[in-house]
Formats: C-alpha cells, structure tokens, sequence
C-alpha cells in the first residue's frame, strides 16, 4: 500500500537511493502493492521525470486491476510502461 504517510514517504526514500545509488533501468514491481493513493502516484510521476532526466527508462510490472484501472483513469497508463511480468519488462529494456 502506497499512500498519504509514511508509506509515501518510504517509497520516496527507496526511489531516491535507487536514483542515487544505481545506474540503469528501474523495474517497480506492483504485485506486492494493492493500493495506491495520489500522493503516491505523484511520487511515482515526480520520480519517472527524475529517471528520464537521467535517462534511466522506469517501468511498471504486475499491477493489480484496481491499480491499472487507477493508471488508465488518471490517463497515467499512457505515460507508464507497464508489463504484466518481469521478463516481458526486461526484455523491453533490453532491446
């Protein structure tokens, strides 16, 4: 669960260091998150701006139906890239 609080805040604090700290392509896999609320959508959107400015692709895997269905009304499923595994999503990266 992503949202308003401190699981905003963490999930801000992992992207920072995986920006900071690592180099390459981003894979957040959602299959462990069920809810995400907007402050959470705006960290995602303010952190996919941080990597492409880096020019480090960022890209979704696993989300649930409710979380895709959040993307696609917030229209946000257009400026994502999302896979429905991981392997679909590494070999995008790769090619």
């Amino acid at each position: 669960m992503i949202k308003l609080g401190e699981s905003a805040r963490e999930f801000a604090r992992y992207l920072d260091k995986v920006l900071q700290d690592e180099t390459g392509p981003v894979i957040i896999d959602f299959e462990e998150i069920n809810y995400i609320d907007s402050t959470g959508l705006g960290e995602l959107v303010g952190y996919l701006q941080k990597f492409e400015e880096r020019r480090r692709p960022l890209v979704l895997v696993k989300p649930s139906h409710r979380i895709r269905a959040l993307l696609e009304l917030t229209r946000l499923g257009q400026i994502f890239e999302i896979f429905e595994t991981e392997e679909e999503a590494v070999e995008h990266l790769l090619a």
